[in-house]
């Protein structure tokens, strides 16, 4: 793509993500942060404060064992700096006149939002972009980031136009990078397992439960199913001709508590497969960069379910983190946004929606949403 040109000397772009802890301390706040948003728990704010001291108070001694098995903290807030860093250097020569700095704002822990801001407003930029690091929109994810962001930008007294990247399932770029590690799984599985041993591709996504996807009309089902068969389409080792051999499937992990949530769940397709003594593909379809619930939850804990259940061959795709067709693609929806006005934008990747439903009426995404 060739250099772009805008009416800015300075951008700011911003990679939201979720945080996690950074040492074993930090997990039972962190905890609390995260139980205390109310897109997390829709209760009026002295109950969901009560709700949270009691859930971070329950589950910090389990969540601590599992931070335990990967060095007692979290490794996103460094691989989302990398990816920041990545992005920073592919847009510093596409945006060749236009000086360019890329911040990371966390949603649960540090550098929180206001954090952020302050050193957005520090830099003193004449656009700014926010750009959550999570592909498929959700109420208790993008929303709530951006939310915060007005919230925090506003107090910091920012001024600067504003816009921000609302989601993108099928962003091409993302698509490409998941569809090269699928191609790579793919090869492994067809030379280590007989010829006889079907191979299933598992897309395992973070799972919401049910009555937060009906309350808010959130579209985030729909397009974890998107950008699944975009990346089926796209992985040629899945080819045609194939197909007697190869299964595909989306199901959802990470379930806790006592709500229904939406499914299948994650596990229970493992154990299908070992019952259908299958080789098994994970493809994390949600996560951007590797955190607990890849190297802990799909790394340990379901593997060791697949060995037990009989799985033949259990292969975990990795995230696509600085894969330069996955930058390049971030890059690709910075660009289409600063030239983009509030209408939607064709090819943006974000579909029809990707924003809550009000009521049966479906609202229109633009790829770049004027704050």
């Amino acid at each position: 793509m060739p250099n772009q040109k805008l009416n800015a000397q300075k951008l700011a772009v911003v990679l939201f993500n979720l945080g996690g802890p950074d040492s074993p301390d930090a997990i039972k706040p962190f905890l609390f942060n995260l139980f205390n948003d109310k897109a997390i728990i829709a209760a009026p704010a002295p109950i969901r404060w009560l709700l949270a001291k009691w859930i971070s108070f329950k589950r910090a001694p389990v969540a601590k064992k599992i931070y335990a098995e990967i060095g007692g903290r979290s490794p996103i807030l460094e691989l989302t700096q990398d990816q920041a860093r990545a992005l920073e250097g592919v847009l510093k020569t596409r945006l060749a006149e236009t000086e360019t700095q890329v911040f990371v704002s966390m949603r649960y822990w540090h550098p929180f939002a206001f954090e952020t801001a302050g050193a957005v407003k520090s830099f003193a930029p004449d656009k700014i972009l926010l750009l959550p690091l999570y592909p498929q929109y959700s109420t208790t994810t993008s929303a709530s980031s951006l939310d915060e962001w007005k919230s925090v930008a506003a107090s910091a007294g920012i001024s600067a136009p504003t816009k921000s990247i609302c989601c993108w399932p099928t962003q091409p770029g993302f698509i490409a990078a998941q569809a090269k590690l699928l191609n790579e799984a793919v090869a492994v599985a067809t030379t280590t397992a007989t010829p006889d041993t079907p191979i299933e591709v598992l897309f395992s996504a973070h799972g919401l439960p049910k009555r937060t996807v009906e309350r808010s009309g959130d579209p985030y089902p729909e397009q974890i199913m998107a950008g699944a068969e975009a990346i089926v389409k796209a992985a040629h080792n899945l080819a045609p001709g194939n197909e007697g051999r190869f299964s595909w499937k989306v199901s959802y992990q990470s379930r806790v508590g006592p709500l229904e949530w939406i499914g299948p769940d994650t596990e229970d397709e493992i154990r299908r497969a070992g019952k259908r003594k299958a080789a098994l593909i994970i493809v994390p379809l949600a996560f951007v960069s590797e955190h607990s619930e890849t190297l802990v939850e799909l790394d340990i804990e379901y593997k060791a379910v697949a060995k037990k259940a009989g799985v033949k061959n259990y292969i975990r795709v990795g995230v696509v983190g600085t894969q330069p067709d996955f930058i390049n693609g971030l890059a690709d929806l910075v660009a289409m946004a600063l030239n983009a006005d509030c209408d939607p934008v064709p090819g943006s990747g974000c579909g029809n929606v990707c924003a809550p439903k009000a009521g049966a009426i479906a609202i229109a995404c633009p790829a770049a949403i004027a704050r």
